[in-house]
């Protein structure tokens, strides 16, 4: 079934209005509410542990914690810690990171797709209960295992921009975070890039895409969103913006092209509940998407 999701952006909203956030989406019958983790900005897991904690239903996406700001290891232990505790309800990404802040903390690696590459095997195959040993570049483990792993592992998403970390992420994720402010036409071929490298790795089953789209609500909806796109001539295509209705049927749109997971992003000045509300409309306007069950 296709989902519909939110995001709590770490720009305008600091960490203590978290809590009233995701009892917010909860209530509006959202399924997921997504975080990011921006240096130098809140902690992703910290963040997720909280957000579930104060909810009952609503699994939380982390989209996107750095690979290069932890050990592959610590990344393991944090994620299944959360994922004991909230079975089923953690979706845990992560990315390459924004560059200029992985230089400004010594963590910037002078191959980001290697990095990419040594990282997510090793932590999918912790999360699986295995033991683990690796002399890569970036990875080094000697006989690695957690001693509390999940009793089923979650899935393991990674963001992906350029043709070449898109097919790896394909390869070796089990989901894929697309970002903002893409037209139709481009996550249609980021789905296409991310699909032929899973069948090239030889992978079997799907792999589970989520799509962030700017979205804007209201009366004045679509100069707020295309004016949070960007100085674009075709600001327009690349945002979702209008009546509940207006947004479903671009919701539709992403959805048609592959995208499982069409996750709202709102502009900076709006009211979070009040968002929240409004999407919870639009996933009742689709037939593939409804709110929590």
């Amino acid at each position: 079934m296709s989902r519909i999701g939110t995001i709590f952006s770490p720009y305008p909203h600091p960490p203590e209005e978290l809590r009233d956030a995701a009892r917010a989406a909860e209530d509006a019958g959202i399924e997921e509410l997504w975080l990011w983790e921006d240096c130098f900005r809140s902690s992703a897991w910290a963040a997720a542990a909280t957000a579930l904690a104060v909810t009952d239903h609503l699994r939380i996406g982390v989209g996107i914690a750095p690979f290069p700001l932890r050990n592959v290891a610590a990344s393991a232990m944090e994620v299944a810690t959360i994922e004991r505790m909230f079975p089923g309800r953690l979706l845990p990404g992560f990315g390459h990171g924004v560059q200029d802040w992985m230089r400004q903390i010594g963590a910037k690696a002078a191959s980001p797709l290697t990095l990419m590459q040594e990282q997510l095997p090793a932590l999918r195959s912790l999360l699986a209960g295995d033991t683990v040993s690796a002399e890569g570049r970036y990875v080094r483990l000697r006989d690695v295992s957690l001693d509390w792993p999940p009793a089923e592992a979650p899935l393991v998403y990674a963001a992906a921009e350029g043709p070449k970390t898109l097919a790896l992420a394909g390869a070796l994720a089990d989901g894929v975070i697309l970002d903002s402010r893409h037209t139709v036409d481009e996550i249609a071929e980021a789905v296409r890039v991310v699909r032929a490298g899973r069948t090239d790795a030889g992978r079997e089953g799907r792999v589970d895409v989520v799509a962030y789209v700017l979205t804007a609500f209201g009366a004045d909806a679509h100069e707020r969103a295309t004016a949070a796109a960007g100085d674009r001539p075709d600001a327009a295509e690349r945002v979702l913006a209008g009546s509940v209705s207006e947004v479903a049927e671009g919701v539709a749109r992403f959805q048609a092209v592959g995208v499982d997971d069409v996750v709202l992003l709102p502009t900076d000045e709006v009211d979070f509940a009040a968002f929240s509300s409004a999407v919870g409309l639009v996933a009742l306007e689709l037939p593939d998407a409804g709110g929590v069950s």
